[in-house]
């Protein structure tokens, strides 16, 4: 019997072959989502990167992808061969994001795992799937946010909650560095990337990939690219304009090529059949795959409402009781108020109530109070404030836990004025604070740092000083609020970096040097801000502390050369008005003084509280008339 060859048949069953070998090499390579394990002892921590795609709409500028990964704008700039000047980003741009990579004790369960922990604060709409995925570009994964943050409830996250997004990583080992891997750049694998193509864009080799990650190179996996040394990207480039069309060719020849045009047709048209059948296999499989996996984690992108319900009473029990033994300490010294009353002062948490992030407004037994909304990551905040009593603090009335929902409500004393930040750089304030009035708000806060760094053993390190957090009463006198990241005990080193872009100091944003100076130095930040009325960081990223120290903090000469400069850099408001200049200028020393770059040199509260009682010496106020929101009598 004669059979006949058919050429698409042939080609069928070749790329059926080839998409199933294609399908069972990336069912065995299935992504980590969890984290990679590492030993503490050996080469951790180290600096290390990323590799990140900007995308529309958010993350197109240096400033907004800085921010997400609390680094600089020039940092991402110099490792990634373009101009910090350069903000905006080309859809898909590649970059290199610094990070510092640690080796993380979790829990007895997954042990130690390696990765940069990353702060993230909560805004509406946010899931863990969400945030890992679409922000951070698959440098993580949902599962091991969940692992990293055991206390979170991920089916509630609220405005204003802190979370840990752990970015993978790896420092190289000794093997490594024999081998001259001196980086191991994490890297989000895409559908269309094989290890051949790989190490090509970073210019390392195939067997290099497979030594470090082993076979596990598959898309929606996090591998490490090891190379010596960090490569240049090569930035897009304009698409070339298309080539013109080929030259027309005669109906004769058209005609005897038209049977052989049908044929390749044919022949095309089982080729895609061919790799839309193979396609849609691996996608169900990898479907089927994920599905499984989402199933063992809980997935929050669709299962979010199925977690909460589903809890154990015993693991409510249990969790009451844990609470319990938390705020033992703080029972006889605090009001501990109900749900019932919390729910009916801000009636029900409604956003009629809601000041900012997670804090509402409500009266209690005709008190006005201010109730802080949190998961259970309060215990640390409660164990500093019972230490601590100043009426340049924040007063902390009491609280309450709710075990159902693992939250816990700090009931704080209402502060009428609002923020700092709000009168100084507010655009619905008609009334602006007076020179008299900002030298007031200064000498507060700084008795309320020298009382905590001075007077509490161990020292407290509020690690969060900026204008948002300091409150002005009735009577405009201000009072530190927020210590939710508090820290008790200094001269610490952390890899977890926290804190507010414009106000981190130098030592803890590069190395995480906890001390009392990094206060000092977020002080000096809101000196500027008082003197200036600036925000701490502009619409190009520009620190204002960093202006402050090439302008008025780099001036020579004689004392009215400098004034000059110092009134160039005045609020305009403050112009206007009859007050000293020798005082304005003392208080801008002293903000360069804070802001010095060895935190060796800055000057203690101590010092500081007296260099402002000189400047309160040297206030004149002709007018008075600054200030029509209350009494305001300097010291």
């Amino acid at each position: 019997m004669k059979i006949s060859y058919n050429p698409i048949a042939a080609f069928l069953i070749f790329f059926f072959f080839f998409f199933f070998n294609l399908s069972q090499h990336y069912a065995q390579a299935q992504p980590n989502t969890t984290g990679y394990a590492c030993n503490i002892n050996q080469s951790y921590p180290c600096k290390t990167y990323a590799f990140y795609t900007a995308t529309a709409p958010n993350f197109l500028d240096l400033a907004a992808i800085g921010d997400l990964f609390s680094v600089s704008r020039r940092m991402i700039a110099e490792a990634s061969n373009i101009s910090a000047a350069n903000a905006t980003l080309q859809a898909n741009q590649s970059l290199f994001i610094p990070i510092s990579c640690s080796c993380n004790t979790v829990n007895s369960t997954f042990g130690s795992i390696s990765y940069a922990p990353l702060d993230h604060t909560i805004v509406p709409g946010d899931t863990f799937y969400r945030v890992s995925t679409l922000e951070y570009g698959d440098l993580t994964s949902f599962q091991s946010a969940i692992v990293v943050n055991p206390t979170a409830v991920v089916t509630d996250l609220q405005p204003g909650d802190h979370i840990t997004f752990p970015i993978f990583c790896k420092c190289p080992n000794s093997t490594d560095l024999q081998n001259r891997r001196n980086l191991l750049i994490t890297y989000p694998v895409q559908v269309s990337d094989t290890p051949a193509t790989i190490a090509a864009k970073f210019g390392t080799t195939t067997q290099s990939l497979i030594d470090v990650n082993g076979n596990n190179i598959g898309p929606n996996s996090t591998i490490f690219v090891p190379v010596s040394r960090l490569p240049n990207i090569t930035q897009p480039a304009t698409s070339a304009p298309a080539p013109p069309p080929p030259p027309a060719v005669s109906q004769v020849v058209r005609n005897r090529d038209r049977k052989g045009a049908v044929i390749a047709l044919a022949i095309l048209l089982g080729v895609c059949v061919a790799l839309l059948v193979g396609v849609i296999g691996f996608w169900v499989y990898r479907e089927k795959k994920r599905e499984k996996e989402r199933g063992k984690y809980a997935d929050v992108a669709t299962k979010e409402s199925e977690f909460g319900k589903n809890k154990e009473s015993s693991v409510v029990k249990d969790m009451e009781v844990n609470l319990m033994a938390d705020v033992s300490d703080c029972l006889d010294k605090y009001k501990v108020y109900t749900m019932e009353q919390l729910w009916e002062a801000t009636d029900g948490f409604n956003d009629n109530c809601l000041i900012q992030g997670s804090v509402y407004k409500g009266s209690i037994d005709g008190d006005m109070l201010a109730i802080k909304k949190l998961k259970w990551n309060a215990r640390e905040e409660l164990k500093i404030l019972q230490k601590v009593n100043h009426g340049s603090l924040v007063k902390l009335e009491g609280f309450c836990i709710d075990p159902k929902e693992a939250n816990c409500y700090l009931v704080y004393e209402y502060v009428e004025n609002g923020s700092l930040h709000s009168w100084l750089h507010g655009g619905d304030r008609s009334e602006k604070l007076s020179w008299k009035t900002r030298l007031s708000i200064a000498t507060d806060v700084a008795n309320g740092l020298q009382y905590i760094h001075e007077h509490t053993r161990p020292r407290v390190i509020h690690k969060d000083i900026k204008s948002s957090n300091i409150l002005l009463d009735a009577a405009m006198r201000a009072k530190i609020a927020n210590f939710g990241l508090a820290k008790s005990g200094c001269n610490a080193i952390t890899m977890h970096i926290v804190g507010t872009q414009g106000y981190i100091s130098p030592e803890y944003l590069a190395d995480g040097v906890v001390s009392t100076k990094m206060d000092v130095f977020a002080f000096g930040v809101v000196l500027l801000e008082l003197i200036t009325g600036q925000e701490a960081m502009d619409a190009d990223g520009r620190a204002l502390w960093g202006k402050a120290l090439a302008g008025p903090g780099a001036a020579k000469g004689s004392e009215e050369r400098k004034a000059a400069q110092v009134r160039e850099w005045m609020d305009p408001c403050l112009a206007r008005e009859s007050c000293s200049m020798e005082s304005v200028s003392n208080v801008m020393a002293v903000a360069v003084a804070c802001l010095n770059k060895d935190p060796s040199k800055r000057p203690t509260m101590v010092d500081i509280v007296y260099a402002l009682s000189k400047s309160n010496d040297l206030f004149f106020d002709v007018s008075d008339d600054g200030l029509s929101s209350g009494p305001v009598t300097a010291r």
